[in-house]
């Protein structure tokens, strides 16, 4: 099957036809449309007459029902192979009618797999952007992440360390020294040593996105076989929470490879499956599932974590989404830099906010701020509407499009003249330049461990669209900077402080709280929810069908 065929056939009618319009539909150039034109014209699924001399028009004639046979042949493949071979006709261009029969055929069959092993199979809407700890930015790459590699430290919900690669370490006012466990194998049977986490610790250190944040330390080095000792001579009373981030974890580069030490190692990973499979040599309690698939599957596709038994019901497992909030690029040369305008916006969200639940159900309104539990709820008085002499732009993702246009329509509604800018999901990721050309956005962040480390890290990491905002400004630099000796059992009255100047002065403004509903089928045991709101793959486990 052809998915150029199929979209020729859902775009072109038998008829009159310029090949310059054929090559437009197809995305192709001229010479690779005709090569394909005669393949299709071999093979008798059409026949096509070109024009001759200036100005004659082709003539295409249909011979052969292309969808119906198309998905005939779909059908067998959806029954005969893997999932991860018959998800990918399902992204081709069908009509709706073909789509739906095709999914409602692939769901009756997603998850079923006659063998021994434990399985778990996860449908994806789009690849991963990155297993590599450095580079994962969103929630999707950073679950990867967490699964694959391991960090020297795990921090809790309640702010308490515990050892992970690390068994022990001893911490003073300028210098950690961290003593590494025995024996660690990486994924290639290689063995972590002293020297390989220096080297992995030096790269976070140096790299662009975190520099900042690992500012006060100025030296790793190895003090003896498995201990490191990491130097910050002005202090830094965050160092160990700061290894406890899935960006520090802890891997190596071998021939563009990066292999970690977790308890699941990737086997294999392209645009149509992610697969992993347990590490049977990993240091700590082996995982009781086998394998894990992501195979991705067409937008609306329900996402269901499956087993590889037959029929199983599901039921739903609620995890947090995290919140949402505007963020005004206040380093924009607009009107954005005038604080009346973004207290006049600040206003105008305050007023609707209450809404924005109609716009998604998994939505709640958040008056409150990104602290559960400590931030307070806060109320506005009236602003008076300043002067606009130009739209403002508000840019649009794909994840934020129901709120960006609620945003756009009670901005309007209020008389203010604004106007939408599509950025793709990967470049608002990357926080490039595209993101200093808008003036505000709305922004969905969510916390990975204990909140009061999640918090400064949001203020902190270089891949953070407020971060971006807040180093151009010396006012923000010394809030960010009380954070290096302030205790970190003191952190929760700093953050307090830092939140409220921040919607104070309407650079970030709180939008809403998220959660959502995971069903998984009813076989699966021990659900826990960890990283990024995403379920703890390493407790999971399937209960067997006993006789």
């Amino acid at each position: 099957m052809d998915k150029n065929l199929l979209k020729l056939w859902h775009s072109v009618s038998s008829g009159p036809i310029k090949q310059e319009e054929l090559a437009d539909v197809l995305q192709l150039s001229t010479k690779q449309t005709t090569r394909n034109i005669q393949k299709w014209s071999k093979e008798g699924w059409l026949t096509y007459t070109s024009g001759r001399g200036r100005g004659k028009v082709s003539n295409l004639q249909w011979l052969k029902d292309v969808e119906s046979i198309f998905e005939e042949h779909a059908m067998k493949i959806i029954d005969e192979e893997a999932v991860d071979i018959s998800s990918k006709y399902l992204l081709f261009e069908w009509s709706l009618e073909s789509k739906l029969r095709l999914m409602n055929k692939f769901r009756s069959n997603f998850g079923y797999v006659q063998n021994t092993n434990d399985k778990l199979v996860v449908p994806r809407k789009f690849p991963f952007l990155t297993k590599h700890p450095l580079e994962a930015a969103d929630v999707h790459s950073a679950n990867i992440v967490a699964t694959i590699y391991n960090r020297l430290v795990f921090v809790d919900e309640e702010g308490i360390v515990y050892p992970e690669l690390a068994h022990s370490w001893d911490i003073g006012e300028t210098k950690l020294r961290i003593y590494l466990k025995k024996d660690i194998k990486f994924h290639d049977g290689s063995i972590l040593t002293a020297e390989d986490v220096t080297d992995c610790l030096e790269r976070i250190r140096k790299h662009d996105c975190y520099k900042d944040l690992w500012e006060p330390v100025q030296k790793i080095v190895v003090a003896a076989p498995l201990v490191v000792d990491i130097h910050f001579p002005r202090g830094c009373s965050y160092c160990l929470q700061m290894l406890g981030t899935m960006n520090a974890s802890i891997y190596k580069e071998i021939k563009g490879n990066v292999i970690g030490t977790g308890c699941f190692y990737l086997e294999e990973n392209n645009d149509y499956k992610t697969k992993l499979v347990a590490f049977k040599e990993f240091y700590g309690e082996r995982p009781l599932l086998d394998i894990i698939e992501f195979v991705q599957l067409p937008v609306g596709f329900e996402i269901v974590y499956r087993s590889s038994t037959e029929n199983q019901p599901t039921f739903q497992v609620e995890s947090d989404s995290g919140f949402g909030l505007v963020v005004m690029n206040v380093n924009r040369n607009s009107a954005i830099q005038r604080k009346e305008v973004r207290d006049y916006l600040h206003f105008i969200i305050a007023k609707y906010r209450h809404t924005i639940g109609k716009v998604d159900q998994r939505i709640l309104p958040n008056p409150h701020g990104c602290l559960i539990g400590h931030s307070k709820k806060y109320m506005l008085s009236e602003v008076e509407r300043p002067s606009f002499s130009e739209s403002l732009i508000i840019k649009l993702v794909n994840y934020t499009e129901n709120t960006t246009n609620w945003l756009k329509t009670i901005f309007e509604r209020e008389g203010v003249p604004v106007h939408i800018k599509w950025v793709s999901f990967k470049d608002t990721i990357a926080n490039n330049v595209k993101n200093e050309e808008v003036d505000l956005f709305i922004h969905g962040e969510v916390f990975e461990m204990n909140q009061n480390f999640s918090f400064f890290y949001f203020l902190r990491n270089g891949f953070s669209p407020l971060a971006s905002v807040l180093k151009e400004n010396n006012k923000w630099m010394d809030y960010l900077e009380e954070y290096i000796n302030t205790p970190f059992e003191d952190w929760t009255s700093l953050n307090l402080k830092v939140e409220k100047a921040l919607i104070d002065e309407s650079i970030f403004v709180p939008l809403y709280y998220a959660k959502r509903q995971i069903p998984f089928s009813a076989d699966l045991m021990n659900i826990n929810i960890k990283h990024f709101g995403y379920v703890d793959f390493s407790k999971l486990w399937v209960r067997p069908t006993c006789n």
